[in-house]
């Protein structure tokens, strides 16, 4: 697909000697590597006169320093803790550099997938296990994957942007060195400068064309952690300021010269056609300049967004109807009959004889639910387009810029070295700027509109009814209880497959089981000696995708509920039981330590209840612990603490919100969120009907970080997992009520 090479892993072929070591953090993610040539390096190209570049994250002109955030900003701290890591290196503050989002290169492919990409849990560090890393990562290299997402932005970066900082530095003191003719060995760096022994500061933007005729220190090495003076310590954002005083632009409030503004209707069916329109009113109405006929619905053009949103509602369409059931209950009928061979999407993990195990003892089994639910950021999906004969330019908050260029070139009949990207600060996105309805429509409508730049903004409904959302799943749980122990776990599950669906989205089609179904489902680290996990993909049902926190959203509460339910059977502690069957010891750790958060003690009892649930998912181990009781109201949550393994907090202020954001985006999903179908069309088009969690609900978050991980792990996705089942738990812990299907506010109010 144009400049994306489409490999399989399956042809791998690559020894581990050839990328072992040097190639362990890509093309320039060691010291040696960490200088490019003009081909390899994006920054090249654009470079002014006397200005330099040492690798693809930093730029230096007479004028600024410039530093790059490889990955999309959609609310998490990219634009802020990335251009940090460089600059704790370079020995430059907060204010003395810009910082730019990365252009579409390979240069930015990303090295933290190779974790989750690889067919091994995480707690695994066998050679094998490590063989089939550096495998996955030699061919995330050749493929130039850019993307933003799996928790993986902080495990792809924490080592390649240190060592670009520390290649800049190293440099600019050597450029120092040679115009005073004083030794490397007696400067230092202090606040964007090199000092000489007398004291004399030498700015690094008056040093950059020195710079630039010198070659590249390449034996820089980042400093010990107990060295560093930003980061690991309590930090403002960058972006924090420019956010809460409203002068941060996002790609919604970017605006250019001569502009006009795009409202749009599609079909409802998701990705399928317009049969036919009257648009006769919308011509008619104020500020209309023309309507457009798009492959999948139609595009009222006027002269602000308000004009152009009402006018679409205005045209009468007639659509072609959907690829999938038009109402939700046929929905779960396709789900509910995907339990079979022909569906197998794969059994990822056997232990043991688990037919025989589960004759043995006490036989307990369960059925669990989750639903489509949205994305539904702040942000609606928006763009700015501008075609002319010579290719487009598109400025959007994307996640996948590569992609976007695919996409784009592929509507509009173009190659995609024609499409210039511009990523933009996004207000969230929690997969749904992984996703390209607005990217698409954007191109046919700026192709039909040439010379004109052309904002697009989705109305909230529109936003809501084109949302591909988180997959919908249904799993039917077996296990065995015998003499205080659980000795048995089949667990299978029917789902939509994400990430396959995303894919082929993206023009990368795979026939590859789809492995975030399994996230949640098969890296279990409980000593149950007869063990099965088995998923299966469900076919003819709408289109899913990314979803925070992917098929662990799902996977996780089926699994820690039912582990629940075995845990009961046997008649021992949820939480101590736990910790004994944990087989991988820093993961007990974090169990133990969110018991002695929580000062875990049994049951609470006088309609009050805890509950406790451990999930790993993109390689981070996450441990919960909601403590609700019951009013006359409802159920009301008052406390959860949250212990999580990353490796090494980077930056405690924004691990912590993190951590918090994530709880409550799973608390608030889990009691409330729901997306169903009728006639084709989602019902749900607005918060009031699809509505996370309120302030009065949000109960007090205690975090805790640990560090014990050989790995640096990400945060984004983590907590949420853990929510539901936990939840779930501390509800039958207080009421003896099992709920196995989200949103729980069908079965229980809450307060």
């Amino acid at each position: 697909m144009g400049h994306m090479q489409n490999l399989s892993r399956r042809a791998f072929v690559l020894g581990t000697a050839a990328i072992a070591g040097g190639i362990a953090f890509g093309a320039f993610g060691t010291a040696e590597a960490a200088t490019t040539t003009a081909g390899d390096n994006p920054l090249s190209a654009g470079l002014g006169p006397n200005s330099v570049t040492f690798n693809p994250w930093v730029e230096i002109s007479p004028e600024k320093i410039t530093l790059i955030a490889q990955h999309a900003d959609i609310g998490q701290g990219v634009g802020s803790v990335q251009p940090i890591m460089i600059a704790e290196e370079m020995d430059l503050d907060p204010g003395q550099f810009d910082v730019r989002f990365a252009a579409p290169s390979p240069a930015y492919f990303n090295t933290g997938f190779a974790d989750e990409l690889a067919p091994f849990v995480a707690a695994d560090q066998s050679p094998a296990a490590e063989e089939a890393r550096a495998k996955t990562l030699e061919w995330l290299r050749q493929a130039g994957l850019q993307m933003t997402g799996g928790s993986s932005s902080m495990p792809d970066t924490y080592e390649k942007l240190r060592v670009a900082g520390a290649v800049a530095r190293e440099t600019l003191k050597a450029a120092a060195a040679k115009r005073s003719g004083i030794a490397v060995a007696d400067l230092r760096t202090q606040s964007g400068h090199v000092i000489l022994p007398n004291g004399t500061r030498i700015a690094y933007v008056d040093l950059s064309a020195d710079a630039a005729k010198i070659p590249p220190v390449l034996d820089a090495k980042p400093r010990d952690p107990s060295q560093w003076r930003l980061l690991g310590r309590p930090m403002t954002r960058l972006d924090i300021r420019d956010k809460v005083m409203g002068e941060l632009k996002f790609g919604i409030d970017m605006k250019m010269d001569g502009m006009l503004y795009a409202a749009v209707k599609l079909n409802p069916g998701k990705g399928q056609p317009l049969k036919s329109y009257d648009a006769s009113k919308a011509r008619t109405m104020p500020g209309v300049k023309t309507v457009l006929e798009l492959k999948t619905g139609v595009a009222v053009i006027a002269t602000n967004s308000w004009y152009a949103m009402k006018a679409v509602d205005a045209v009468i369409c007639e659509w072609a109807p959907s690829a999938y059931p038009a109402e939700q209950a046929d929905h779960w009928k396709v789900l509910e009959s995907s339990f079979k061979p022909e569906f197998l999407g794969k059994e990822w993990r056997k232990t043991g004889d688990i037919e025989a195990a589960l004759k043995t003892g006490k036989l307990v089994e369960a059925e669990y639910r989750a639903p489509y639910v949205g994305h539904q950021p702040l942000e609606p999906l928006n763009g700015i387009g501008l075609v002319t004969d010579s290719g487009m330019e598109i400025w959007v908050g994307h996640q996948s810029p590569r992609f976007v260029q695919d996409v784009a070139a592929k509507a509009i009949g173009l190659k995609p070295e024609q499409i210039t990207f511009h990523n933009q600060w996004t207000g969230g996105s929690f997969g749904h700027r992984l996703e390209y309805e607005n990217v698409r429509v954007l191109a046919e409508i700026a192709n039909q509109m040439k010379g004109t730049p052309i904002k697009l903004v989705f109305s909230r409904e529109e936003d809501f009814l084109q949302d591909i959302p988180r997959q919908i799943a249904i799993a039917r749980h077996r296990g065995s209880v015998d003499k205080g122990k659980i000795v048995a776990a089949d667990l299978q599950l029917a789902s939509t497959a994400p990430f396959k669906g995303l894919l082929e989205r993206s023009g990368t089609p795979t026939k590859d089981p789809d492995g975030q179904l399994a996230t949640g489902l098969w890296n279990v680290y409980y000593d149950i000696p007869n063990f099965r996990g088995t998923s299966y993909e469900a076919q003819g049902l709408s289109p899913c995708t990314t979803w925070r926190s992917v098929g662990a959203s799902t996977s996780g509460f089926f699994t820690e509920s039912f582990i629940d339910e075995l845990i009961h059977a046997a008649g021992l502690d949820p939480m101590k039981a736990r910790i004994a069957m944990c087989t991988v010891p820093h993961y007990r750790k974090v169990l133990e330590t969110v018991a002695e958060m929580s000062d875990w003690k049994g049951p609470l009892g006088n309609g009050r209840g805890r509950g406790v649930a451990f999930v790993e998912s993109f390689g981070t181990p996450t441990a919960e612990v909601v403590e609700v009781s019951m009013t006359d109201r409802g159920i009301k949550i008052d406390k959860v603490w949250i212990a999580v393994d990353v490796g090494k907090v980077i930056d405690p202020v924004n691990f912590e919100n993190q951590v918090q954001g994530g709880v409550i985006w799973g608390l608030g999903h889990a009691i409330n969120c729901e997306l169903t179908y009728a006639k084709g069309a989602v019902q749900q088009t607005n918060y009031n009907h699809h509505e996370a969690m309120r302030i009065y609900q949000c109960p007090v978050i205690e975090v805790r970080g640990l560090e014990n991980d050989p790995k640096v792990r990400g945060v984004g996705e983590p907590p949420v997992p853990p929510a539901a089942p936990a939840l779930a738990n501390a509800i039958f812990a207080a009421t003896g009520k099992r709920i196995r299907e989200m949103p729980f506010n069908k079965f229980i109010d809450f307060v």
